[in-house]
């Protein structure tokens, strides 16, 4: 389990991080999202112990990481900016891996090359963008590190490949005790292989919760409420993100339950209603609208 409590890292004058808290539990893929710059490849670069925190604590079941090459053996990270030694192929690579990662899976490192078409004698120099992230994706799970921790894992890659990395996460998860952490400014990336999200922005947490119990909690509905009247008074009694009008049509985002904002829409015996799916990027907008941040870097 990670444990991060009050963590604080600046550069000069810029507060790359500030107050973060936040729990990672074994075993779940956790999601962390926000805009450019908000301080998500800081975090992990900490979590993988290539920085060091100014204030607060990171303990990986119970231990400090930074300096700690046993823990840091646990963790396996790629970074956004991936780094190759000059000239290595594949085939080189593997063997740094090799080396590091007492668990490195050779076979299957190869296997997937094959499947993917990687020439593992090729320069990776020579590789696409695509290619090369692929090769550092593989590298990553074939390490068979605890804990796996993804920087824009998914920048770079065509759909096909997106589906099968998401799908070989999965089946990680489900083999072997494995925690990844996958950090990204693309929403809906994240919502559809994430147990648990974290939304980071100007450097601070604005919320961390299981996917699941945070849509749970929001509802998106439209209704055509008859009267005015009426109207208002649904208006005052929710506890409302964001509200619009559309002609006779109200379009809602409210906090609480499904049936707590079915039984306050009904109660006003409106002429239309229904409760519409939420998306992890609504939710997130709604989220930065209310603490009064900037939503408009935040992308699907």
């Amino acid at each position: 389990m990670i444990e991060i409590r009050d963590l604080e890292k600046s550069f000069g004058e810029i507060r790359a991080l500030q107050h973060i808290s936040l729990t990672i539990r074994d075993g779940e893929l956790f999601g962390v999202v926000g805009t450019n710059g908000a301080g998500k490849s800081t975090l992990l670069r900490i979590l993988a112990g290539v920085l060091r925190q100014e204030k607060g604590t990171v303990l990986v079941d119970g231990e400090p990481v930074f300096e700690n090459e046993k823990i840091k053996s646990r963790i396996c990270f790629l970074p956004d900016d991936l780094w190759f030694f000059h000239n290595a192929a594949p085939a080189d690579m593997e063997d740094l891996y090799q080396n590091l990662y007492a668990a490195f899976d050779r076979k299957k490192f190869r296997q997937l090359c094959s499947r993917f078409g990687l020439d593992r004698k090729r320069k990776l120099r020579t590789f696409s963008k695509g290619m090369q992230k692929q090769t550092a994706i593989f590298l990553g799970i074939c390490a068979n590190t605890e804990y796996l921790l993804c920087d824009e894992t998914f920048d770079g890659l065509d759909p096909l490949v997106r589906q099968e990395v998401k799908s070989m996460l999965a089946v990680e998860l489900l083999n072997r005790q494995f925690t990844p952490i996958a950090a990204s400014h693309n929403l809906r990336e994240l919502e559809d292989i994430c147990d648990h999200v974290g939304l980071l922005h100007r450097g601070g947490m604005l919320l961390s919760e299981n996917l699941e119990e945070m849509k749970f909690h929001t509802q998106k509905v439209q209704c055509v409420i008859g009267s005015r009247e009426k109207e208002e008074e649904l208006l005052r009694e929710l506890t409302l993100v964001r509200w619009e009008k559309r002609g006779s049509m109200l379009l809602l985002v409210a906090k609480g339950t499904r049936q707590e904002i079915s039984e306050r829409v009904e109660s006003k015996r409106p002429v239309f209603w229904e409760v519409l799916p939420l998306s992890l990027e609504e939710i997130f907008i709604s989220e930065t609208e209310v603490t009064g941040h900037d939503k408009k870097s935040i992308r699907s």
